[in-house]
């Protein structure tokens, strides 16, 4: 991906949260965190996160497995945003 394009603030190598079934394209990315307590960006599927499941990859990965993602790149601290559906649109809120 060409750094021209780049849409998150953060850089392409930092580390994300996400699933094995996301990474495996067994399902799609349904919920978008960005914490507040250490600005991590976690990219999930909607439904409660095993420990097993879970995984580390890069945020350039997540872009790259779901360009989609780049419309939430400047999510807030603090902040979640969600979809009914890959494809559908975004809606957002602060975690509170």
């Amino acid at each position: 991906m060409s750094r021209d394009k780049w849409r998150f603030i953060d850089k392409p190598n930092i580390m994300v949260i996400t699933t094995k079934s996301i990474i495996d394209n067994k399902i799609a990315i349904l919920s978008v965190w960005h914490d507040a307590d250490d600005g991590m960006w976690q990219f999930l599927d909607g439904t409660d996160v095993n420990e097993d499941d879970a995984i580390l990859i890069s945020l350039e990965n997540i872009v790259n497995i779901d360009n989609s993602v780049n419309e939430v790149s400047n999510l807030p601290l603090g902040w979640v945003a969600w979809r009914e559906e890959k494809g559908f649109e975004w809606k957002t809120q602060s975690e509170i």
